[in-house]
């Protein structure tokens, strides 16, 4: 690990504009991802900004009957909080399928959100890595891309995103809450936090430098059965082969998103359209335009496997 600098920043304000006064700073909560990623050299920040001091470790009501989810609740506390379980289930059974305990307790909001692919060619920096080193190639187009993406994708990469808990938000139409060192604020549809690969794949969010996440807003709640099911190599600490987040109304409508397929949680209006018709109809909306590569053909039948199993469940 590289030598850096260091400090705690009293409020969003304060931290936004810390960062900017650093070249290559990074800000530090749980720091789950980027300790890791320092300790490999894959992030070599010269400064970080602590910012477990801000205060936004708070689970509150909003005015339009909906939840506003600090940036530092950590995973542990919004998986066990009783709102969520009684309203939101789909986001708590999202959490405890993303992590050990361990991991869950220190993991926050905006970190799980904003975490790093686990493409292993991203983690070997013997290899080429666009997301890593801009220019250098991918790696793993051509090698072992049995975990990577099938949607959504590019010439210049075909990474996923590993967070579970950003895909039970994105069928649940989170919003994310943004300040920055001038202390204006916005509102980032989940959806629209998250970039395309195109050409310029180390480029993962809408997120300007020294912007700083404050919060993630949830609409009130919307009912149905909700159901997340996640497809992995062994039954703990693995990511997701495939996960599938649903909620289906009794009329049989609702929401479904893919998580292990794309850069991004996989959603699309017609995919949700198509949800009364069954999970074959689902899946050829979901997956339209897919490219596999030498390994991860199966994830095409294993999404609709899925589809079907998880739209059983919630109509049973």
């Amino acid at each position: 690990m590289k030598a850096f600098s260091y400090e705690r920043a009293g409020s969003a304000k304060d931290a936004a504009a810390a960062l900017l006064k650093t070249p290559n700073a990074k800000f530090i909560a749980g720091g789950t991802n980027l300790i890791d990623l320092m300790k490999l050299q894959i992030e070599t920040p010269t400064h970080l900004v602590d910012v477990n001091g801000v205060g936004l470790d708070r689970i509150e009501a909003t005015d339009e009957g909906g939840l506003r989810i600090g940036a530092l609740v950590r995973n542990t506390d919004l998986a066990a909080d009783k709102v969520v379980r009684r309203d939101y289930p789909l986001l708590s059974r999202a959490l405890v399928s993303g992590a050990s305990g361990q991991l869950r307790n220190k993991a926050t909001t905006a970190g799980n959100l904003l975490q790093r692919t686990r493409c292993p060619y991203f983690y070997d920096t013997a290899q080429a890595c666009n997301k890593r080193m801009p220019g250098s190639g991918c790696a793993a187009i051509e090698g072992f891309n049995r975990t990577l993406a099938v949607v959504g994708a590019s010439p210049a990469c075909i990474a996923t995103h590993p967070s579970d808990m950003a895909v039970a938000m994105r069928a649940l139409d989170a919003t994310v809450e943004t300040t920055n060192a001038e202390g204006k604020t916005r509102r980032i549809p989940l959806d629209l936090l998250y970039r395309a690969p195109g050409t310029t794949p180390h480029l993962e969010t809408t997120l300007e430098r020294g912007e700083f996440i404050t919060a993630v807003t949830l609409p009130k709640p919307v009912g149905g059965t909700q159901v997340y099911h996640k497809v992995r190599d062994r039954a703990s600490y693995a990511f997701a082969l495939v996960s599938v987040a649903a909620i289906v109304q009794r009329d049989g409508s609702g929401a479904v998103v893919l998580g292990g397929v794309a850069h991004k949680p996989w959603r699309k209006p017609e995919a949700d359209a198509a949800m009364p018709q069954g999970a074959k109809a689902v899946a050829d909306q979901l997956l339209a335009g897919a490219k596999t590569s030498e390994h991860n053909a199966f994830k095409l039948p294993l999404v609709e496997r899925a589809l079907g199993a998880i739209l059983a469940e919630a109509r049973a």
